[in-house]
């Protein structure tokens, strides 16, 4: 199915970002940013602690300060994941930054001031095989470009973004990503559309300052989902006004929306209706809540009735299929047993558990034998 539905993935160059492969065929990752003060250490390890349990790959932190900056050194200490560190204007936290070990930079190279200065942190980049990220972000465009075109467009992100590209190209370093962002759905697509055919660099993508985590979710997901469906970007994150957790899970259910990747539970589910034999909302809510903390990809369908649930059932890992007073479960496709509806979200969870445990037994097996 996908074949008919994605194009291909554009081919771009590999950069490393600590351990996570970006572009080249890696699989799209997913990443979210702090949003505590970075000098308050304690709240900002709790913060990434949370998202690398909601199977982050990449974290970005703001670095303002140079205060910011040496709290920055105890927090890449502790996190178990790669770190991106956000930079504007001071070009002295870059190279701090990059003097603690971080993992990629985010700058804007024509913010950073005298050609000197920018020349000094892409070397001791290049030095430390640190990839830097291009943020050009439609609300920040520079003067003379607003003079040019009026007010934001993808044009004038496009031209921004090569302007900056150019910089990088003089100083032979080619390890960077790409991001074009708005908040206007339509010139961010017509942004990234428009420099995929110039470079070669992958692409960070995102509609900036989405909004809240409802209208935020839809107009990532339409963004961001059109884009992947033509096959253009190699990493995202969903620029939320909630807990960035909620970035991490929106990110990966988009992802796993489209067959892209699978990270955790794929839960089909019907909306309802008179048919019903069990309270399905109530259980697929209770399930989403308790089973969080799995990452193993897993299907699993929960469908009210009998006209669409055998169908679904028997594409899951596991199914179930309301009647009543019992409902059918089915374990790889297969009709298994009956479940009283009263206890349909502990047997569910049940199930679940053990067919991820045994996932991961088997994974563990081949790792060992090979």
């Amino acid at each position: 199915m996908k074949s008919h539905v994605l194009k291909k993935r554009r081919k771009t160059r590999q950069i490393m970002v600590g351990d996570v492969a970006i572009g080249g065929g890696a699989p799209i990752s997913v990443q979210s940013m702090t949003n505590t003060e970075t000098t308050d250490v304690k709240a900002t390890l709790e913060q990434i602690t949370r998202l690398v349990s909601a199977g982050v790959d990449i974290v970005r932190v703001s670095v303002p300060t140079m205060a910011a900056a040496e709290a920055f050194k105890h927090i890449r200490s502790e996190a178990k994941v790669p770190l991106v560190a956000d930079i504007h204007f001071d070009y002295t936290i870059a190279l701090k930054v990059l003097e603690y070990g971080v993992d990629c930079l985010r700058i804007n190279p024509g913010n950073i001031g005298h050609s000197e200065r920018v020349r000094a942190v892409v070397d001791s980049a290049k030095d430390k095989g640190i990839p830097l990220r291009i943020g050009v972000n439609a609300g920040s465009l520079g003067k003379a470009l607003l003079r040019k075109y009026k007010e934001p467009s993808a044009e004038a992100m496009v031209e921004s973004a090569l302007t900056q590209i150019d910089i990088l190209d003089k100083l032979d370093f080619p390890d960077f990503k790409i991001s074009l962002k708005s908040s206007e759905i339509f010139m961010t697509l017509e942004a990234y559309r428009r420099l995929a055919t110039q470079v070669d660099q992958p692409f960070h993508l995102g509609i900036t300052e989405a909004g809240g985590l409802r209208s935020g979710t839809v107009k990532s997901s339409i963004g961001l989902g059109s884009l992947l469906m033509e096959g253009i970007g190699d990493t995202i994150r969903i620029s939320l006004a909630a807990d960035p957790v909620e970035e991490v899970k929106v990110g990966f259910d988009i992802l796993k929306s489209l067959g892209l990747r699978h990270k955790g539970v794929n839960l089909v589910a019907c909306p309802s209706c008179s048919r019903q034999n069990f309270d399905v909302i109530s259980v697929v809510n209770e399930l989403e809540l308790r089973l969080e903390d799995i990452i193993t990809p897993i299907d699993v369908a929960v469908i009210g009735c009998i006209v669409n649930g055998p169908g679904e059932a028997k594409v899951a890992e596991i199914g179930l299929t309301g009647a009543s007073p019992q409902s059918l479960a089915y374990i790889g496709g297969v009709p298994d047993h009956k479940v009283n509806n009263e206890n349909l979200v502990d047997e569910l969870e049940s199930m679940i558990r053990r067919r991820v445990s045994e996932k991961e037994a088997a994974i563990k097996d081949i790792i060992a034998s090979s």
